[in-house]
């Protein structure tokens, strides 16, 4: 498993690297914001695993590495790795594309459990826009709509959205989404999901006259494939 991790602080760029190879992976390593986002996506897509992308970087940002990865179709899964702490940093790194998020310092071991368990999810191809009936999500604009009209929502209604979308007319669990949209460590009341859930409806359904989102007794949730 090869993992490209982009650093400015050098000894902590030592020691993750250092780290990751003895666990297995094959690590490239870079300190500059530009030099990151050249190998990311100068190397074919896919050669990489994931990537570890510091936010505070020389260069280029994190948060725009990140979101020029998204615009060039590079789906590697990424990892935000930053000294900033907060729910606006978090929700910014995920509204850019970022698949998960870590602020330091933090445990080495949760490091590798969160890295192993963006691998397992892996990077399928995404396509541009997904559709359910009338209802529209474009994954790279961060937007969706239902006809000509554009709906606002909040990253973590839209990370739901996008979950339930791509698993268009499938049934997910609560744990799946748990998984997906918060984090496989997630320690919190799982009825959140149902909280948000309510937050989706109320602006994609209600509105219209729509029931997309349907329950499945016993699962969880779905979205209904005619939208």
């Amino acid at each position: 498993m090869r993992i490209l991790v982009v650093e400015d602080e050098r000894e902590l760029a030592e020691t993750i690297r250092e780290g990751l190879t003895r666990e297995g992976f094959t690590v490239d390593l870079t300190h500059d914001g530009v030099d990151g986002l050249w190998i990311a996506t100068e190397n074919p897509h896919g050669a990489y695993d994931a990537i570890v992308l510091d936010i505070m970087l020389p260069g280029l940002s994190g948060y725009e590495i990140c979101r020029r990865l998204r615009s060039r179709q590079v789906w590697t899964p990424v990892l935000m790795l930053t000294a900033k702490d907060g729910e606006y940093d978090e929700a910014d790194a995920l509204d850019l594309g970022a698949d998960d998020y870590m602020t330091k310092p933090f445990s080495f071991v949760l490091l590798i459990a969160h890295l192993r368990a963006l691998i397992r999810r892996g990077a399928p191809e995404r396509p541009a826009i997904l559709t359910a009936g009338d209802l529209t999500l474009d994954p790279a604009q961060r937007s969706v709509s239902r006809g000509d009209t554009p709906i606002p929502v909040t990253p973590r209604e839209f990370a739901m959205l996008e979950f339930l979308m791509r698993n268009r007319g499938r049934a997910v669990t609560k744990a799946a989404i748990i998984e997906n949209v918060w984090d496989a460590h997630f320690a919190g009341d799982r009825n959140i999901v149902e909280v948000y859930v309510g937050y989706l409806r109320k602006k994609i359904d209600h509105p219209f006259g729509r029931n997309a989102i349907e329950t499945v007794r016993g699962t969880g949730y779905r979205i209904a494939a005619d939208g």
